[in-house]
């Protein structure tokens, strides 16, 4: 028997080599010919989704690496080397295979040789949810990649011809992952806390809502620049219910009353301390999670950060956007007298609690055995190297007892979801929809936010930035609030990117931008006791230190990589970097029935 096979390119760091086989069973120990007769057989099947199907929890200062260093792909955060698709650099040699398809065709196999004999069965019914639940997971991975790709729910049969599998367009592939996740809603257990850390209702909404606020705004934003990245037959009805499933996923958790944003009453340690924390079984907020605990399962974030460096560092763009303690936008004169001496812009006195325990500031001890933190590491060795002046601080373990140099000891957790996730859907949604009839809505939904780091109520018209230099000084109160809400709350959680790029907001943040960091020149760390005269600045050759501006301006930031070559900063093209480029070699076996992406003909 001749097996069918599918060639598709998917863009990775790592080159996966071969094609796969979408006809050939799963590789794995089934008890019978026809499998999956006992839930035993199926949940020790479906573990292995549990694993490729989540977000992992790593460091890289390239960003590839896991959540925590995720938003290196953004505007965000920012490494010692440039990002290629943020510079516009990627080529066609880039581009690999589609490797969840191979992810999908194991699904597939499992929903398509089902023999257990009680369908009606609760337990059965959470097994065959979990499936639906990762095929959309991984289609959805793809999609947001590739756009256009082909839908498959079922493994090839050995007669049907070599690569017909023609390209759907968005909307459709968004109704079929929707779809999937309508059944997963239907067939998985309620649960009223993450202590199985498996996937449940809750869940399966949550990720329903991010699809469709993800495709709603992807069409809207793309469509209003009439770019080639829309669906052409889109409408304003379709864009208007993908909003209004997405309010409904969320309401259906909300009106639950089982979640809730976790608040002891401490504003300061709060907010942090979900991110550091090993186990979340029982925190209100976390929906679901993956547990690291160290020894068995561990990763290397602490590791990378423990010291203030990670070979990285946090943008001032994203620090800059933290209202003040007040809730207003920090602007104005206010802004250079706080840089002037490192660490006043970030304390909690001054602006919202949520930055200082995202960035850390002095006094802030990040391992037992060194004192508190004092001034960046802009002189560190290695990956102890901070290369903005603003040292990551969400993920470390600060009372972690374990090893803090060890590869892949730390137990840092990785949130798939979590309750806040589903305020923010939802209130970006409402604003989407319509944010002056829906504005005291939004205010209450978000407010749980607020109280738990002790700041003002959501004010539309006090929180509204219209400085010259705000990126989103265009758009109307509602729609830019929510967007600040949502970076500040979900800052360096690895969801930044495709925040820009379903708004194509690209234009606006990325291309002709550069990152920097902390003020240099015209603060206290040009000549700080600290460093001494080991930072090297302004030299022909041998720098440590990159600042933007030319010697003798008043100020001058921090710049992670060599202004030199990058002048006019980031290169992202527009017309073509809003999706991944597909495998020329897979274009060809398609005989035509795939298209290349816009930009990359």
């Amino acid at each position: 028997m001749r097996f069918k096979y599918i060639c598709v390119a998917f863009l990775a760091i790592s080159s996966l080599s071969s094609c796969f086989d979408l006809d050939k069973s799963p590789e794995g120990v089934l008890s019978t010919v026809n499998p999956f007769t006992s839930l035993g057989e199926m949940n020790g099947y479906l573990d292995q989704f549990y694993e490729s199907g989540v977000k992992v929890q790593e460091f890289n200062s390239w960003g590839g690496g896991g959540i925590a260093g995720i938003d290196m792909n953004s505007d965000n955060m920012a490494s010692g080397a440039v990002n290629t698709r943020l510079n516009g650099s990627l080529t066609l040699a880039n581009a690999n295979k589609l490797t969840y398809y191979t992810d999908i065709r194991n699904v597939n196999f499992f929903l398509n040789n089902l023999n257990f004999k009680d369908t009606n069965a609760a337990a059965y019914k959470q097994c065959v949810g979990e499936a639906y639940y990762f095929r959309a997971w991984f289609y959805f991975n793809l999609f947001k990649n590739y756009g256009n790709i082909a839908w498959l729910d079922h493994t090839l049969a050995p007669d049907e011809n070599e690569m017909n599998l023609p390209q759907e367009g968005r909307t459709a592939m968004v109704d079929h992952i929707l779809s999937d996740l309508d059944k997963a809603i239907d067939l998985l257990s309620l649960q009223n806390s993450a202590a199985t850390m498996r996937v449940h209702k809750d869940v399966a909404r949550a990720f329903k809502s991010e699809v469709a606020l993800y495709e709603a705004t992807w069409e809207k934003y793309h469509q209003a620049k009439n770019d080639a990245f829309y669906d052409k037959t889109v409408t304003a009805a379709k864009i208007k219910d993908y909003l209004e499933q997405c309010v409904a996923a969320c309401k259906a958790i909300v009106d639950r009353g089982v979640w809730r944003i976790y608040n002891t009453g401490n504003p300061l340690n709060d907010y942090r301390q979900i991110f550091q924390t090993e186990d979340l079984s029982s925190n209100p907020e976390v929906m679901w999670f993956k547990k690291y605990d160290g020894s068995n399962v561990g990763n290397s974030v602490d590791r990378y950060l423990n010291q203030g460096g990670g070979s990285s560092g946090v943008t001032a763009s994203l620090v800059d956007d933290y209202l003040t303690r007040a809730g207003s936008p920090f602007v104005g004169t206010a802004v250079l007298t706080a840089k002037a001496t490192f660490g006043d812009e970030l304390s909690p006195t001054l602006r919202d609690p949520r930055l200082s325990q995202t960035v850390c500031m002095p006094g802030q001890t990040l391992r037992p055995d060194q004192g508190p933190y004092v001034v960046p590491p802009l002189n560190g060795s290695g990956y102890h190297k901070n290369e903005t002046g603003y040292s990551l601080l969400k993920y470390v373990q600060v009372d972690y007892t374990g090893s803090l140099d060890q590869e892949g000891k730390g137990s840092t957790p990785a949130i798939q979801y979590r309750y806040a996730d589903v305020l923010l859907d939802y209130a970006e949604a409402l604003a989407e929809l319509d944010g002056n009839a829906h504005a005291n809505e939004i205010i209450t939904i978000l407010q749980p936010l607020r109280d738990r780091v002790g700041m003002p109520a959501m004010d539309f018209d006090r929180e509204y930035n219209t400085s010259v230099d705000y990126p989103f000084r265009h758009l109307n109160k509602y729609i830019q609030a929510v967007r600040r809400e949502r970076r500040v709350e979900q800052a360096c959680e690895g969801r930044r990117l495709d925040d820009i790029f379903r708004w194509a907001a690209a234009e606006d943040l990325i291309v002709g931008q550069r990152a920097h960091g902390a003020l240099f020149v015209g603060s206290n760390l040009e000549h700080h006791a600290k460093y001494g005269s080991s930072l090297v600045y302004d030299r022909p050759t041998g720098n440590n230190l990159y600042l933007s501006g030319q010697p003798g301006d008043t100020h001058r930031y921090i710049l992670p990589v060599n202004p030199v070559g990058y002048e006019t900063g980031w290169k992202f093209n527009p017309n073509r970097d809003y999706l991944l480029p597909l495998q020329s070699r897979m274009l060809s076996l398609t005989k035509g029935l795939w298209k290349q992406n816009p930009g990359w003909e």
